[in-house]
């Protein structure tokens, strides 16, 4: 039996789980004899590019097991995108690395970016005739992969949101006549982490949603602010980040893959609200915690993460090559899913919206959406603390 080493590569933004879907990968591969080495790709695609790939097997079994309630990669990750041209010299590196450390087995971990390079590295290996399995593993608090239910990350990302807000919504009903508070969500084009605040009881919740999937009118924003806050003495505004309206961007940075930096929408809205009504607003950015905060980490996204590692692993083993793991949901009550791979040129560079059906209003969603997200924030962690401090792997790096 032909034995060859497999390498996991983390790619795009960290969530609260993936490094429980390297877990998951590395138990896995320790079951089957076919599997030589299990090694890992330091900074993404990086790693393969400049040959820095480092032991996993060297690491000991308690830091493995810490990957469950460690935030951030703890591989590293980039936002790297590789050339369309296969024959382009980055591809001759990735090859060379591959070959160098007998590696028969390819794992991606990452969104919708990362599956592009799941994607390209796939086709590179079929048109070159190697025989190397590239397998993808979901991951993305922005819940837009197509084909799969929802991502790995996200029902962690969702309840980080969701129990944050209302602690600042508890806070400002403190006060009697006191400020409006636009809070700013991570999404870009899609609103699945702001929509989660749906699932807070009416007195607990946001008094207005806006999700990019819709248009965003400023005058109809100011409106309800205005009418809202005459009534209530407060207004809470729950916003994507993605959303569009005309603000000054002069100074906006773009990423490899044509991305803006986000950031800043519920400053520029706030400045809008006190300039045109005269009230303060407290504008809130919830920023890189509502996707890497251990301790609210839900159980069932953090135990689809560790099989969907695992599930890529059988597979490729098994032969399989050029698809991601997909989560497809058998049941809401009681909440079932099965594991199915996909053809990955379904998923690259492809992205789920929110969809219409799912939206009520500017302050509602339906109620197809409570029962789609619900079951997917259920669960915690028995998170391991030191002297009040939480416990993370911290890797020895052992170079290969």
């Amino acid at each position: 039996m032909s034995k060859k080493a497999m390498v996991y590569i983390q790619s795009g933004g960290p969530t609260s789980v993936i490094n429980t879907s390297l877990y998951g990968a590395i138990r896995e591969g320790q079951k089957h004899p076919e599997i030589s080495k299990i090694y890992g790709s330091l900074n993404g695609i990086d790693g393969l590019l400049n040959d820095n790939l480092i032991d996993l097997g060297a690491e000991d079994d308690e830091t493995i097991e810490l990957f469950k309630q460690t935030p951030g990669a703890v591989l590293g990750t980039t936002r790297h995108k590789l050339p369309k041209d296969l024959h382009h010299e980055e591809y001759s590196r990735i090859i060379e690395t591959l070959k160098k450390h007998d590696i028969g087995y390819v794992f991606v971990n990452g969104g919708n970016d990362s599956m592009d390079t799941c994607y390209k590295l796939s086709l590179l290996a079929k048109e070159l005739n190697l025989d190397i399995k590239v397998m993808g593993v979901p991951k993305t608090v922005d819940n837009d992969l197509a084909e799969t239910d929802h991502s790995n990350g996200f029902g962690s990302a969702a309840k980080y949101v969701i129990n944050t807000i209302r602690e600042i919504i508890a806070d400002a009903q403190s006060y009697k006549n006191y400020k409006a508070y636009i809070i700013e969500i991570m999404g870009r084009n899609a609103g699945w982490l702001t929509a989660a605040v749906d699932l807070l009881p009416e007195e607990a919740r946001p008094d207005l949603i806006y999700l990019p999937e819709n248009k965003f009118d400023v005058e109809k924003f100011v409106a309800n602010v205005d009418k809202i806050y005459a009534k209530k003495g407060n207004c809470i505004v729950a916003i994507s980040e993605g959303i569009e309206f005309e603000r000054d961007e002069s100074n906006v940075k773009i990423d490899s893959f044509g991305h803006k930096q986000l950031g800043g929408a519920a400053s520029d809205l706030g400045k809008l609200i006190t300039s045109r009504l005269g009230i303060a607003v407290r504008a809130i950015e919830l920023s890189l915690p509502q996707r890497a905060y251990s301790f609210l980490t839900s159980k069932v996204d953090s135990d689809e993460a560790c099989i969907c590692g695992a599930e890529a692993v059988r597979h490729a083993v098994e032969g399989m090559t050029g698809h991601m793991i997909a989560i497809k949901r058998v049941s809401d009550k009681p909440y079932a899913v099965k594991y199915e791979p996909v053809d990955i040129s379904k998923i690259a560079n492809v992205e789920r919206k929110v969809p219409i059906s799912m939206m009520k209003d500017d302050s509602h969603m339906d109620p197809s959406f409570r029962a789609y997200c619900e079951p997917l924030i259920q669960g915690e962690l028995a998170v391991t603390m030191e002297n009040g401090i939480i416990k993370t792997a911290v890797l020895k790096k052992v170079r290969v």
